[in-house]
C-alpha cells in the first residue's frame, strides 16, 4: 500500500515591506511521505520571499517536469520556477531555459556548502538565476514551527523575514549566493 501526503492548512499573513506586499494567503500544502517537515517549511519559506496570487507549488517530489513552486503568465509562460534543496545543474539550467527567472533555495548546513561549490562556476552562466541559502540552525528552527494547522505572520524587510506562530518570533537571515546582475 502505497503511503499518502500529509495536509497542512496554513493561514499566511504577509507583509514584505521591500516589494509593498500585503497579503493573507490561505494554503493547503501536502507533505509527500518521503519529504521531511524542514523541506516542507523551507518550501513554505520560499513561497513567502517571492509571494503573489499567482505562485502555486507544483507537483515537487513526485514529478520531474515541476519545480516545487512556480508561477505562470496568462498564456501559460513560466515567468517564476522555485527549487528547493540541492537540485541538479542540469535541471536548472534546463529550468533557466524555460523560466524568466528561476530561484534556488538550498539548506543542510555543509552539504549545501558543498553543493554550492561544485555547481558555482557552471550555475554562474545563467543570468535568470538566483541561489538563496539558509543556515542550517534556520532550517531547523523551520522545521520546529511545522504543525498541521499553522498561523503564521510573516514580515520581509532589509533582507531579513520575522515568522511568528504562536507569539513565538523566528528570524530567518537568507544569504544571497547568487542573483542576477541589475536585479
Amino acid at each position: 500500500m502505497a503511503l499518502k501526503s500529509t495536509i497542512f492548512k496554513l493561514e499566511l499573513q504577509i507583509a514584505d515591506l521591500e516589494r509593498n506586499y500585503y497579503q493573507n494567503h490561505a494554503l493547503t500544502v501536502a507533505r509527500h511521505p518521503s519529504e521531511t517537515d524542514e523541506r516542507m517549511m523551507v518550501r513554505v519559506l520560499a513561497f513567502v520571499m517571492y509571494a503573489d496570487p499567482a505562485l502555486i507549488f507544483g507537483k515537487g517530489l513526485s514529478s520531474e517536469d515541476e519545480p516545487d513552486l512556480w508561477r505562470k503568465d496568462l498564456t501559460g509562460a513560466i515567468e517564476l520556477w522555485i527549487e528547493v534543496g540541492l537540485p541538479d545543474e542540469k535541471r536548472l539550467r534546463r529550468a533557466c531555459g524555460r523560466a524568466r527567472q528561476v530561484a534556488v533555495v538550498t539548506y543542510g548546513g555543509r552539504v549545501a556548502d558543498m553543493w554550492w561549490q561544485q555547481n558555482k562556476t557552471a550555475l554562474q552562466r545563467q543570468d535568470n538565476l538566483t541561489v538563496i541559502n539558509l543556515a542550517a540552525e534556520e532550517s531547523r528552527a523551520l522545521a520546529a514551527l511545522a504543525e498541521r494547522g499553522m498561523q503564521l505572520q510573516c514580515t520581509l524587510q532589509d533582507g531579513e523575514l520575522w515568522l511568528i506562530v504562536d507569539g513565538e518570533n523566528t528570524r530567518i537571515t537568507p544569504e544571497i549566493r547568487m542573483a542576477p546582475s541589475g536585479g
